[in-house]
């Protein structure tokens, strides 16, 4: 009798210590999140501002201290704790859309109020006409059937870190960043890059916007590596594209023409549209 009552308390004990066991696991991966970019920076702070403590790559989990903001407080790899920016860790549910008309795109006219980009050799600022192109390639678009959402359509200044954040808030299916060239000398380079961050679709959509883009009249420079932080600190597929050389009388006078800016315009939206196409 004795015999079974200190083997049914050896059972009762080692029950208790994997049902503990258990509901501890369960809460800290509840309390977790996962890196769902290729690189993450865990920053000293709650702010791009802050120096970087650790980079982790996709598919770490991380352990959730605090929340700020849209900012969060972990530990990773059980000892290193810093802050990591919440749209980049959290899950999007991005639905995946294999037609333009299915999709939610974010465009990103560059720069913007405070911040008016590079100049061009007469003064003109490159702020004016990320606007016109975003504004153009969102209303051929939008005829298109596709969800557009513009991180700014007036001259207003917008924080760097509020554009990714805004396209992982919408789950946007692709982000697209305006831009123009800019050289140390004038008239010194020429053409137009489509730029990703992150291998995988992110790459997959730059080669498609830019495969589209080569009839355009400028010098094709290809689709680059970008370390933009609007791509960089993304987590759906995002590229940034310079349209060309603005402190080059050559290029500005293409980007000031409205038979430039339709044909820029159009060959974004084809591009777009194939790589929806291709999202098998």
């Amino acid at each position: 009798m004795r015999k079974m009552t200190q083997n049914t308390s050896w059972i009762i004990a080692i029950l208790t210590i994997v049902v503990t066991f258990v509901v501890l696991f369960v809460a800290l991966y509840a309390n977790s999140v996962t890196v769902k970019v290729n690189q993450l920076n865990i920053r000293s702070g709650p702010s791009v501002t802050y120096s970087v403590k650790a980079k982790v790559k996709q598919g770490q989990r991380l352990q959730v201290i605090t929340r700020k903001d849209n900012w969060i407080k972990v530990i990773y790899n059980h000892k290193t704790i810093g802050w990591v920016a919440a749209w980049l860790v959290t899950n999007n549910n991005i639905k995946k859309v294999t037609k333009l008309s299915e999709a939610t795109i974010v465009l990103d006219p560059g720069h913007g109020g405070s911040d008016s980009g590079a100049l061009s050799t007469t003064g003109q600022e490159e702020k004016t006409y990320t606007l016109i192109f975003a504004k153009l390639v969102a209303k051929k678009l939008r005829e298109k059937g596709a969800k557009v959402i513009m991180t700014r359509d007036t001259d207003r200044t917008v924080a760097l870190y509020q554009r990714p954040q805004l396209a992982a808030s919408k789950a946007a299916n692709a982000f697209v960043s305006f831009h123009f060239d800019s050289s140390d000398q004038a008239n010194t380079a020429s053409g137009f890059t489509c730029y990703y961050y992150h291998d995988g679709q992110s790459k997959v959509l730059a080669e498609s916007v830019d495969h589209k883009l080569s009839n355009l009249k400028l010098t094709n420079r290809g689709s680059e590596f970008g370390n933009f932080l609007v791509i960089r600190d993304n987590s759906v597929p995002a590229i940034l594209i310079e349209g060309g050389y603005i402190n080059t009388d050559k290029d500005f006078k293409a980007i000031q023409s409205p038979t430039y800016q339709e044909k820029f315009a159009s060959d974004v939206v084809a591009g777009l549209q194939t790589y929806f196409q291709n999202n098998h």
